[in-house]
């Protein structure tokens, strides 16, 4: 392996590879659960470099006679995700290649409403640079600030404004990716429309880098709205809920760019453990919602917008109580809230955690049969939900009974929480994943509740495109 080792110092330079000392923030997982051993931590300028270390670590593993005895190779970005997809194993025969080095905003179209980008973007500088433009990148979520759009594609990651702009594949025109064999594919075409066979893009996003690397994107930009306003209500049941979120897309049409259910345990937690944050409407409320209407018109009509949604929702019993944010200020408190609720959960301890999907209309039965199914099966269990209802994905996380150790719960507990979960998502025809990936975590569930003919034809494209599995083994689907 010194061989291999020398020729990828040679490539990307001695000072960008790294064997020894504290790897820590490239073999841990952000949650920490699990840590692994990398053989070396390579960090590339350029899409030729990648290549070039691709080619380097096929050549090398072509060249083994057990496969044990070969390379392999995790592409990582930011390592924010959930789903323990984008660090290595412990083998220490693995290469984590981290794309932050390649952070260069290439071209910002503001005629094609495009922006071409390295992978290794950070999404908040992205946020920043179309805003510079007077234009919109509407991708949003709470590791903004550090995750990157190469993680974001690698996952298709969701967020806070999927109701309306989808996930990062519904925001993606073309990417650049090296294949497993090292190879450039020049996909970065800013086109709406092009019909020239496969669409090879959307192989790789949401792939995990199981297929290849993605090094560059060019992604959707948006007119930024004349005014948004942030609004906060408190809803007697998820039915309620729901009922609001038709009479929202009724009244805000395209302007409904927000759409957040959060639980009354979950901003229990919030005030517990960050009680400097102010928490309207949740002590007399099962549930609140957060609502975000972007107006392309002006501040005063999107007023008038959320008066007569609001007005009509209180007429109709779906809402008890709302307010509505007065200045900028205000809505990125009550933003902050709901972005707070995941930290809370870790200061009150671990928990067991799921990124599911269920059909909008189907949630509040998904909810009600859960959670008794859980009580009845683990009594005191405390259930954390809140998500993006806008889009029926829920954050359905489970929390130690009080005063049990949390370490021991989830190792006497988590799997069977899981698979009792899980079981009711398939019976809600749900998926289990909706915006973290599948990862290590979920890989054999994925072959639980994945089609015999979904899993067959997944592995027929992953044994095509990288027939050696060079790319991130054991991560989304095992060939």
């Amino acid at each position: 392996m010194q061989t291999l080792l020398d020729e990828l110092r040679h490539i990307v330079g001695a000072a960008h590879v790294f064997t020894d000392g504290d790897l820590t923030a490239w073999e841990q997982d952000w949650r920490k659960r699990s840590h692994g051993k990398a053989l070396a931590v390579v960090r590339p300028a350029s899409t030729d470099e990648v290549a070039r270390v691709v080619k380097a670590c096929a050549a090398y593993h072509l060249l083994q006679r057990h496969p044990a005895s070969g390379v392999s190779i995790v592409p990582q970005g930011g390592n924010t995700g959930l789903a323990v997809g984008s660090t290595p194993d412990g083998s220490g025969h693995q290469i984590v290649l981290s794309l932050q080095r390649m952070n260069t905003v290439r071209r910002l179209d503001a005629d094609n409403l495009t922006m071409t980008v390295e992978a290794g973007c950070i999404l908040q500088n992205l946020q920043e640079r179309a805003e510079e433009a007077d234009l919109l990148f509407p991708l949003s979520l709470a590791a903004e600030g550090t995750c990157t759009i190469g993680g974001n594609l690698g996952t298709n990651a969701g967020g806070t404004q999927v109701v309306r702009f989808g996930n990062t594949r519904d925001l993606c025109l073309g990417l650049e990716v090296v294949t497993a064999q090292g190879e450039i594919w020049h996909g970065l075409s800013g086109l709406r429309k092009d019909n020239t066979g496969y669409d090879l893009r959307d192989l790789f996003i949401g792939s995990e880098g199981t297929l290849g690397v993605i090094t560059a994107a060019t992604m959707k930009l948006y007119p930024l709205p004349a005014a948004q306003l942030t609004a906060w209500a408190a809803v007697p049941s998820l039915e309620q809920a729901i009922s609001l979120l038709g009479l929202a897309h009724r009244h805000l049409g395209a302007g409904l760019t927000g759409f957040e259910v959060m639980g009354q345990f979950a901003l229990s937690l919030v005030t517990k453990h960050f009680p400097h944050l102010r928490v309207p409407l949740h002590l007399d409320s099962p549930f609140c919602v957060l609502l975000e209407n972007s107006d392309h018109e002006s501040e005063a009509h999107a007023s008038a917008q959320f008066e007569q949604l609001l007005a009509s929702a209180l007429e109709q019993g779906l809402v008890t109580d709302a307010v509505v944010a007065e200045s900028l200020s205000q809505a990125k408190q009550l933003w902050h809230v709901r972005e707070s609720i995941p930290l809370a959960q870790a200061e009150e301890g671990l928990n067991i955690k799921h990124d599911i999907s269920i059909p909008v209309s189907s949630i509040p039965d998904f909810v009600r049969v859960t959670d008794a199914l859980l009580q009845q099966t683990i009594p005191g269990v405390r259930l954390v939900n809140f998500g993006h209802l806008g889009d029926g994905n829920l954050h359905y996380n489970v929390q130690a009974p009080v005063g049990v150790d949390a370490a021991a719960f989830l190792q006497d507990h988590e799997e069977q929480v899981n698979t009792l979960v899980f079981d009711s998502v398939h019976a809600f025809s749900g998926s289990i994943s909706a915006e973290h990936g599948v990862g290590s975590l979920k890989v054999d569930k994925l072959e639980k509740y994945k089609s015999p003919v979904a899993l067959d034809m997944m592995r027929s494209i992953k044994q095509a495109l990288d027939p050696q599995n060079l790319m991130n083994p054991g991560r989304v689907i095992r060939v």
